[in-house]
């Protein structure tokens, strides 16, 4: 069993050789064999600072910075907290569990130790006192107690390290110190050699020291590791504190000596280090990150037998090492636990379930080829538990985008996450060696790679990501290993005007205007670009038409996996830096990407490599009402490289559009997509990971409410994209077949339809342009729009058209070109639209209501008004059973469902009330009523409102706890026995107990049943081991209520004998009496 805790200040680590768990402090996890994960969580939220399990038995002691000890039931699904014990006048420091004992030692901060049954969880009356451990030893206080541990050949031994350099072997029967040993530097831990003559402590200075136990007056060693030994014999210069150390001996050959830190001083920049000294040799093992704890996996849990380590569990601050000490050079073991969420702070997320069947095993087999070798070639050495039997059948995958700009695909389809692939999008672009070579046109002070947003297609697996820097990346998946000599690269201007800051006013729900048609000619026939430079500086230093990063111009090998097909990064504009993508999609049927931010939109045919619309948010509508002249940009000849750049023509400061900082953004635009960033020197990017609540902001920008109506907005307001989405639809009310469309949200509430003129596919489409124009179509609601969606005249879902995987870098005369590439067809029945006289219905959602509209008519057909206090932060159509509903996430912590196509209320739950805005950010729905968001840069929760999964929820979960056999114990040897020699045991129930040492005061700590006792076990008990479970209850109730009668039997018994004791003392004081002496 493994346990540890990964957060705030103190991280213990504990293991047991029978089964196999892991713990995190406030939020626990306990692990076992790969596939057994369990979730669970202290209530008062306090740091753990110390595990303890009890070895073959199914339980778990933790102890918590707020000085509660708490006692875990670990035989059923879901561990719950049996005992509590909260100490009220010291603090505690150390806890020690000896194997098979039910006795716990607890050292506090005053230097004082208490004694705990662990079985009731009460404190027992033996107290060993700091002032009679080390009397006259010391004339100042001890300090907190370090470490406590019983000698291994003599459990009435206890040894016992103190902060200030003392250690005290104690005698537990005599109740005093056998010997003091006194060091001048402060002790860390002590560790004992098996058979008990000896110990070592690790000290402050880097050294280590091995006493004698019965030579109290120096040390019999002392060692510096890492100190440089002087010639002239004088003490060598002190290190870095040796933190932890443990010493492990073998039959075969010299004993391990294993300990963190102690490093020189002079080792500047050198990186956390782990050392293994064995026999001559020291090995020192670099670790990625800070180390926290480790621990030391042996073949026995006797501590008075040859220990025979195995291998090494290292706790990191943001890994989980385990180290194999029976290879040479101690290679590593492969990770099978989700820790690689912990390399970056996740920025952004997306969850698909019931995801192609084929897509998990071809991200594995790309995936598995970017493991690292050098692997231990051994299986994983924490075995315990066993895998949940559930009757989810479908694959799920979770996307995370993290701050270092990688993007991983994580299979979770268990209960547990496992690394599908990862992706580095931080390769397309020039690497800065140092800060003097860091181009000053980033908008962003750190992370410029970080991932911002993700689009992607599952069942051609093209994936398109946007971010910070306002760059977008498409990647194309491919099983063959290529080299690009030049990544292809589009540049794009996007700017509006001041003038262009305020929409159309629209009256009523939707308002289509005369549609002005703005095509997209094809670059054969465009005229050449009027800069001459894509990248230039003006005289006066003026910033212009430069990208905030530098794509790298040398060669770029692409392994198999994800592969660039083309990079799309926005400019500077007159010293205006571009605004960061607010909204992006991507459609492989079409061969199109999608992006928008607060100036505008833009279209890329990423398949001919060329921007085929480039336009302000005013423009989309059709027709000016301001008759401005139109500027839309003019189209350049492609240049050598076979791209198109966009250039909207000079204009001065003035016409710019102004600094996101003088603008008045919506609250929630900023909140929801990022919102716009400016110059670096003026404002630095916040990613999820630095958003700490204020309280005073997220209350005004969540309680703010925000009219419709554009003569309500402010003058300066800008009109954002937020939402984009692809599909064969009715774009005007006289259309009379289905056309390729892009339908457009905005902040302000309006939806636009974009029509697309496609050519035919095959060869065609490669050469022929994509006719993009505005329809004049658009419809407003209230609030900005979040989510669009399609249904046909049944209710159906209607998806948007794709095209199936095909291997891109197959060989010309290979299979895969011979395959004609088609798009899903739209289903939509004739016979039922003849009768309903509509053919499909269009769902959107703001963040203030929803709406139904049917198509081609364009009326409102059902209307429901969300929410009127708070606001939607995230909505998704969703795929529950056989229907689909419209999924919704509220400001104010509410998730409801509604019917489609009629909108009716379905679920409206009050979850979780938003005081984080990484939940609001990372937030997202999928298919079959489950939902995900992070609680911190490195956790993800999952959460289900399907009654169907919460039913199957139960057998799903592993079980934590598999007795084993226990090992033998060492056997003592015949000499031994007869002379007296080898372990000696001690009564700890005689010597603990209430009749040996009496009742604690009911003051030093106060005992708190907790839930999972026998009322909780009956509410955990269901499915197939619930019989068992109850069965097991009905013993456990039978046995408590024989113990209480058996108590209350032996009270009865004491009371009686007391009194015939009195009875028999005053019949022998009055037997000589006579009666006229009473």
């Amino acid at each position: 069993m493994i346990a540890f805790c990964t957060k705030d200040c103190n991280w213990p680590l504990s293991y047991q050789t029978c089964s196999a768990v892991l713990s995190l402090t406030q939020n626990t996890f306990r692990f076992g064999r790969p596939g057994v994960e369990c979730y669970c969580q202290h209530e008062s939220g306090a740091a753990v600072i110390h595990l303890q399990f009890l070895i073959n038995e199914g339980a778990l002691v933790s102890a918590l910075a707020d000085d509660s000890v708490h006692l875990w039931n670990l035989r059923q699904k879901r561990p719950a907290v049996l005992h509590s014990l909260k100490f009220n006048k010291e603090r505690i420091t150390f806890c020690h569990l000896p194997f098979q004992s039910k006795w716990l030692y607890i050292g506090s901060e005053r230097g004082n130790i208490h004694i705990v049954n662990v079985e009731s969880f009460t404190l027992s009356g033996y107290t060993i006192m700091w002032n009679k451990a080390i009397e006259l030893s010391s004339k100042a206080h001890p300090g907190p107690v370090v470490h406590i541990s019983d000698n291994p050949m003599d459990e009435g031994k206890l040894i016992i390290g103190f902060e200030s350099g003392i250690v005290v072997l104690w005698d537990l029967k005599s109740k005093r110190a056998d010997y003091r040993y006194t060091y001048d530097e402060a002790i860390h831990s002590v560790a004992w050699h098996h058979e008990g003559k000896q110990f070592i402590c690790s000290h402050s200075d880097g050294t280590l020291t091995i006493w004698n136990i019965k030579s109290p007056a120096k040390p019999a060693q002392t060692i510096t590791p890492h100190g440089k030994q002087p010639k002239d014999g004088k003490k060598p210069e002190p290190c870095k504190p040796i933190l932890k150390v443990e010493y492990k001996t073998t039959r075969a050959g010299d004993p391990f000596m294993i300990f963190s830190g102690g490093l020189s001083y002079d080792t500047v920049g050198r990186r956390p280090c782990l050392t293994v000294m064995h026999g001559k040799s020291t090995a020192v093992l670099e670790m990625d990150y800070p180390i926290v704890d480790f621990l030391t996996l042996c073949e026995t849990p006797y501590s008075n037998d040859f220990q025979e380590p195995y291998a090494v569990v290292v706790l990191l601050e943001k890994d989980l090492v385990v180290i194999d000490l029976a290879q040479n050079g101690y290679p590593i073991f492969e990770n099978p636990y989700p820790m690689m969420i912990h390399e970056s702070p996740v920025t952004c997320c997306e969850y698909l379930a019931d995801c192609p069947v084929d897509l998990i095993p071809a991200l594995y087999s790309v995936g598995s080829r970017q493991k690292r070798q050098g692997y231990s070639k051994k299986e994983w050495p924490i075995s315990g538990g066993n895998w949940g039997l559930g009757t989810q059948s479908y694959p799920e995958i979770i996307i995370t985008g993290h701050a270092d700009g990688s993007v991983k695909f994580w299979d979770a389809s268990a209960i547990m996450l496992q690394v599908l692939y990862k992706l580095k999008t931080a390769k397309v672009f020039e690497k800065v060696r140092c800060k003097e070579d860091k181009p000053n046109t980033e908008i962003v002070d750190e992370d410029p790679f970080a991932i911002q947003l993700m689009s992607w297609c599952p069942e051609s697996r093209m994936l398109c990501v946007a971010g910070v820097s306002a760059h977008i990346i498409i990647y194309r998946f491919s099983k063959q290993e290529i080299t690009t000599e030049v990544v292809q690269l589009l540049e794009v201007r996007l700017q509006c005007e001041v003038n262009d800051l305020e929409s159309p006013d629209g009256g009523g729900d939707q308002t289509p205007a005369p549609p002005t048609p703005i095509t997209s000619p094809s670059p054969q026939n465009a005229t050449p670009q009027t800069h001459p430079s894509t990248s230039s500086n003006s005289s006066d230093g003026m910033r212009d038409n430069i990208p905030c990063l530098k794509v790298r111009s040398s060669p770029l090998k692409q392994s198999p996996g994800y592969q660039v097909e083309l990079v799309v990064q926005l400019v500077w504009v007159s010293g205006e830096p571009p605004q960061q993508i607010s909204s992006l999609a991507i459609n492989s049927c079409y061969g199109l990407v999608v992006f928008g931010n607060s100036n505008g939109l833009a279209v890329v045919d990423y398949l001919q490599k060329t921007v085929l619309l480039n336009m302000g948010t005013v423009e989309l509508y059709g027709s000016d009402p301001y008759q401005r002249q139109p500027r839309s940009p003019r189209k350049s000849r492609q240049p050598s490289g076979g791209l198109c750049d966009i250039n909207e023509g000079s204009a001065t400061s003035e016409d710019r559009c102004k600094s996101p900082t003088s603008v008045l953004m919506s609250n929630h635009q900023q909140f929801y997509n990022g919102g716009g960033r400016g110059a670096k020197m003026s404002r630095k990017l916040s990613l999820p990971t630095e958003l700490k609540p204020d309280l005073d902001n997220r209350d005004n920008s969540f309680s703010r409410s925000r009219s419709s109506s554009v003569t309500s907005i402010d003058k300066e307001s800008r009109e954002a994209i937020t939402s984009f989405y692809f599909c064969e639809t009715y774009t005007r009310k006289a259309d009379g077949g289905l056309t390729p469309s892009l339908w457009v949200g905005t902040s302000l509430g309006t939806l636009l339809a974009i029509s697309l003129n496609m050519p035919p596919v095959g060869e065609q489409r490669l050469l022929q342009p994509v006719i993009v124009s505005p329809s004049g179509t658009f419809i407003r609601l209230k609030g900005s729009i979040i989510r669009m969606a399609f249904l046909d005249s049944t209710g159906s879902f209607v998806p948007p058209a794709l095209e199936p995987w095909y291997e891109p870098n197959a060989p010309a005369n290979g299979e895969e070109r011979d395959k004609v590439r088609k798009r899903r067809p739209v289903s939509v029945s004739p016979s039922t639209s003849q009768e309903l006289n509509e053919n499909q219905y269009a769902v959107v959602c703001s963040e203030k209501q929803a709406k139904v509209f049917s198509l081609p008519s364009q009326t409102c057909a059902f209307k429901h008004n969300i929410t009127e206090t708070s606001f939607v932060l995230r909505a998704d159509v969703v795929q529950i059973n056989a229907g689909i509903c419209l999924a919704c996430f509220c400001a104010n912590g509410h998730i409801m469902t509604l019917s489609l196509p009629g909108l009716r209320p379905l679920l409206d739950v009050n979850y979780l009330p938003l005081t984080d805005m990484r939940i609001a950010r990372t937030f997202c729905f999928t298919n079959l009523g489950q939902a995900l968001y992070l609680t911190s840069p490195t956790e993800i929760q999952r959460i289900t409102y399907s009654q169907e999964v919460c039913e199957n929820l139960q057998e799903m979960l592993g079980e934590l706890f598999t007795p084993v056999e226990t090992p033998e114990a060492p056997n003592r040897g015949f000499f031994k026995g007869l002379f007296g020699g080898g372990a000696q045991s001690l009564d700890r129930e005689e010597l603990f107990g209430e009749t040996g040492a009496g009742k604690a005061p009911r003051s030093l700590a106060q005992h708190i049943p907790g839930p999972g006792g026998i009322e909780g076990m009956k509410g955990a008990a269901s499915g197939i081991v619930g019989d068992l479970a109850r069965a097991r209850i009905a013993l456990d109730e039978r046995g408590q209520k024989l113990g209480e009668a058996e108590e209350r039997t032996a009270a009865m018994m004491a009371s009686a004998d007391s009194f015939s004791k009195h009875a028999h003392e005053m019949m022998l004081k009055c037997k000589d009496k006579k009666w006229y002496q009473f």
